[in-house]
């Protein structure tokens, strides 16, 4: 029997690693009926594990986009809802790889603008937001009207990362930055 994923994920060393996630990434990618255990690793009870479990989807995300349609409905539900930034901001970069309906692109446009309605998101939730809405403008899912507003306003963000990245993202759209 195959070693289960939460006691893997939640060996990490510092908190903050990704431990063993790359581990679980391969055996996802070699056995993609994992995917079920992998995603329900998400509402483990310890914060630690949930992000490497995100991170190791979003992975498992950025290979196989295909596999996530089924699980669409429950992440824009489901971990949408969630707080943890971690989470938030490995959803956000998975939304910009799935292919969605035209339902679920709002619904994750709606998203993803809700998280960057103010500057006190989360500053790598508030730059994978700012590129996959981004991304969708380009796509024609949005209009860039739309988000510029958001961009502007993340301008004014506490970290200069997310200052610069919203200046670069106001570039590629054509936008006057201040």
């Amino acid at each position: 029997m195959p070693e289960a994923f939460a006691p893997i994920l939640a060996v990490g060393g510092k908190s903050n690693s990704l431990g063993r996630a790359e581990e679980v990434v391969q055996k996802v990618l070699q056995d993609k009926t994992r995917l079920d255990e992998l995603y329900d690793c998400l509402f483990e009870e310890d914060a630690w594990l949930r992000m490497r479990a995100a991170d190791s989807l979003e992975k498992v995300c950025r290979v196989h986009p295909e596999w996530f349609e089924p699980y669409t409905e429950r992440l824009l539900h489901e971990i949408a809802k969630r707080d943890q930034p971690s989470l938030q901001w490995h959803l956000a970069q998975m939304l910009g790889e799935i292919n969605l309906t035209p339902a679920q692109r709002q619904a994750a446009i709606h998203w993803l603008e809700t998280k960057l309605n103010n500057t006190t998101v989360d500053w790598i939730v508030a730059a994978n937001a700012m590129a996959t809405l981004v991304q969708f403008a380009h796509e024609g899912s949005v209009p860039k009207a739309q988000i510029i507003p958001l961009l502007k306003n993340q301008q004014e963000h506490h970290s200069k990362a997310v200052v610069k990245r919203a200046a670069k993202l106001l570039n590629q759209l054509g936008a006057d930055n201040k």
